[in-house]
């Protein structure tokens, strides 16, 4: 039996800022059983739902050296769909309204995290093959790891992956200071370990150390490896090359099903949707104030409204986008530039406009349902897991060709009639725009090639067990 310990800083269904939770979740439950043992670790946060603060159970506590601080560390546990969760508890640090605060307060937060990760293992009685660590947050595990070596047997053999889902945020503050809160040796903090452009970063101190280094997508993991990527760890990439590799996420099929899904109005399924999708479609346009017609092509957007995203894009082409004919609906929060900016559209054009600047689980799912395309022009995109969902519930993505979007949506094709959306090249608004065009063209003037697109989107598989399989390969190359 093979034990894995995954740890992360979010994870549904406990707690979720973005798409690392849903992985984090979701990715487990999908091993098998019979050969890997795979747990999580979390911290304990107080912002966390009472429903699930309640079911926690008290294992253990002790105090543990944080340099020169000595900090409780409390270990509470439950098990969620056959996997064990363990949560790290410390009032001190984890009491925020939210997962993340300040970078300042966060980087001392995440360290004490990485640090009572590997000291809470010999306590709980569970020692893993590997730690999967996710993101810049458990940066230091792999460095703590390799520290701890030295003195003690217990963590001599223990492997490391270090899996990248934004390549952007790397936790970086300045030496000084992160020496202090981390006691490690000076050792670390030179150029080719911990240091970057003069700071301490945890996310270079983790892919330094990691045993294996993989990130969310094939295309992705090309990408990082070129400047504009790169985040100014292109050369690290580069170096690293040989240990890194793309797995695609997936989506959890059981949650995103439009035959079963229980927040849409209308269930139908890749044998019937020609007549019963468009119910969906009627039924948001009822609720959302829009123009009621099933045969209007409807746009849809759900995700966080930044920069990243191609927002500038879809910003640049607003009042040109309105005067074609469409319908499109909105939902997310971010900058209040793009939240207001929506929101002025909405009250510009009336009926055609819907913009929900906050975020709802249902309100997302019903989207995804109702939608005939599903707008998602990102500058960069590790995976994204809106273009999966939306492939499940046969609403096309016209996306950007860059990292995930480029691995698993295949551009419509005219001649041989294969594709599963539409996509552009350039990061460039009139790019978009003209494949905006094409889109509409095939919907409203070549409804079967329109149809077959869609029969083949949500014959695709984009379930964890694909995922599930290839980290399972990783997991066996490295023990």
């Amino acid at each position: 039996m093979k034990r894995i310990l995954f740890a992360a800083s979010e994870c549904v269904p406990f707690i979720k800022t973005g798409g690392l939770a849903d992985v984090v979740g979701s990715l487990p439950k999908y091993f098998d059983k019979e050969k890997y043992d795979v747990r999580v670790m979390l911290p304990k946060y107080m912002c966390m739902k009472e429903e699930w603060k309640e079911k926690l159970e008290y294992r253990t506590h002790f105090y543990m050296d944080l340099n020169w601080r000595t900090q409780y560390v409390g270990v509470l546990e439950y098990v969620h769909d056959g996997v064990t969760f363990y949560f790290i508890d410390n009032e001190f640090y984890f009491n925020g309204f939210a997962p993340y605060g300040n970078i300042y307060e966060d980087i001392e937060k995440f360290a004490f995290f990485s640090k009572a990760v590997l000291s809470t293992l010999p306590i709980i009685d569970f020692r893993p093959d590997i730690i999967h660590c996710h993101d810049w947050q458990t940066g230091l595990i792999p460095i703590y790891l390799d520290n701890f070596r030295y003195s003690n047997e217990y963590y001599r053999n223990i492997k490391t992956i270090m899996t990248i889902h934004n390549l952007k945020f790397q936790g970086t503050w300045d030496t000084k200071t992160v020496r202090d809160i981390t006691g490690l040796p000076d050792y670390y903090f030179v150029p080719d370990k911990l240091e970057a452009y003069k700071d301490a970063n945890y996310l270079k101190g983790g892919i330094v150390y990691a045993d294996r280094i993989t990130t969310v997508s094939n295309s992705y993991a090309e990408e990082i490896k070129m400047p504009f990527y790169g985040e100014n760890l292109d050369g690290l990439m580069r170096a690293r090359a040989n240990c890194l590799q793309g797995i695609v996420n997936g989506i959890d099929y059981d949650v995103y099903n439009p035959k079963t899904d229980e927040l849409i109005t209308n269930n139908f399924s890749v044998e019937n949707f020609r007549k019963e999708k468009a119910k969906n479609k009627l039924a948001l346009q009822e609720e959302l104030g829009l123009e009621k017609n099933a045969k209007t092509m409807m746009i849809g957007i759900v995700s966080r409204l930044t920069d990243q995203k191609g927002l500038d894009l879809i910003a640049y082409m607003m009042d040109e986008l309105c005067q074609e004919n469409i319908q499109l609906v909105v939902l997310g929060t971010g900058e209040e530039r793009y939240e207001n900016m929506f929101r002025h559209f909405a009250w510009k054009y009336q009926g055609k406009v819907s913009a929900n600047i906050y975020y709802s689980e249902a309100l997302s799912h019903k989207i995804y349902a109702s939608c005939d395309a599903f707008l998602m022009p990102s500058l960069f995109e590790p995976c994204g897991l809106s273009q999966l969902m939306s492939l499940r519930y046969g609403t096309l993505p016209i996306v950007r060709e860059t990292g995930g979007l480029k691995d698993t949506v295949v551009p419509y094709n005219e001649f041989d009639k294969t594709g599963t959306g539409f996509s552009f090249a350039n990061y460039n608004a009139h790019e978009m725009m003209d494949i905006i065009r094409y889109a509409e063209h095939i919907y409203y003037d070549k409804k079967r090639d329109w149809n077959k697109i869609v029969e083949h989107a949500m014959q695709q598989d984009f379930s964890w067990d694909n995922s599930a399989k290839q980290y399972e390969q990783l997991y066996d190359d490295l023990i």
